[in-house]
């Protein structure tokens, strides 16, 4: 197995910081604009994203909730093993609201398909939209396209893009390639 850097901890930060720009410029206040992150990898996108807009560009509020999409997914009941399931917290009403899903990587598409199903469940959003860190392009399985993108990557089926957030017992954020011998 072999690895190759995609991202750079510095790239990484520089990428946050566009993304929460494009979401500034098209949802400027946030008052009617909710983030949710797609648990499990999500969540660790979603927090970096929401403390960037508050803490360097002075958005005060912002509705921050996390859905677990376990058993939406339409391979739930394919695996050996039997599954974890994260925990959903959001304590807003998403009736009417505009929401952006956020995942880290985005590949065959059906975890966004599965978390529009979840969503339903809240209520019926006005609008959604999806933010991805890494847009795998060539590998999509459904036609879900994201709106707001860190980085698009072009990566065979026998490789894999891996995330590593500070916050998640590691020293630095950094994206890697891993290709798997075949």
């Amino acid at each position: 197995m072999s690895s190759k850097i995609l991202l750079t901890s510095k790239e990484v930060d520089i990428i946050l910081h566009r993304l929460a720009c494009q979401l500034i410029e098209k949802h400027n206040d946030f008052s009617n604009t909710v983030l949710i992150g797609i648990q499990p990898r999500g969540k660790f996108l979603a927090d970096r994203i929401t403390n960037i807009l508050k803490n360097e560009y002075g958005i005060s509020t912002i509705d921050l909730g996390f859905l677990d999409i376990t058993f939406f997914r339409d391979d739930f009941r394919r695996n050996d093993k039997p599954l974890e399931a994260n925990k959903t917290q959001i304590d807003f009403l998403v009736e009417d609201k505009n929401v952006i899903f956020i995942d880290d990587v985005l590949h065959t598409g059906r975890s966004i398909r599965a978390a529009l199903t979840a969503i339903q469940s809240f209520g019926r959003p006005k609008e959604i939209e999806l933010l991805v860190l890494i847009d795998r392009r060539f590998s999509r399985h459904l036609p879900i396209q994201p709106d707001y993108r860190g980085r698009q990557v072009d990566a065979f089926n026998n490789e894999k893009v891996r995330v590593q957030w500070k916050n998640d017992d590691a020293p630095k954020d950094e994206v890697y390639l891993i290709s798997n011998p075949s």
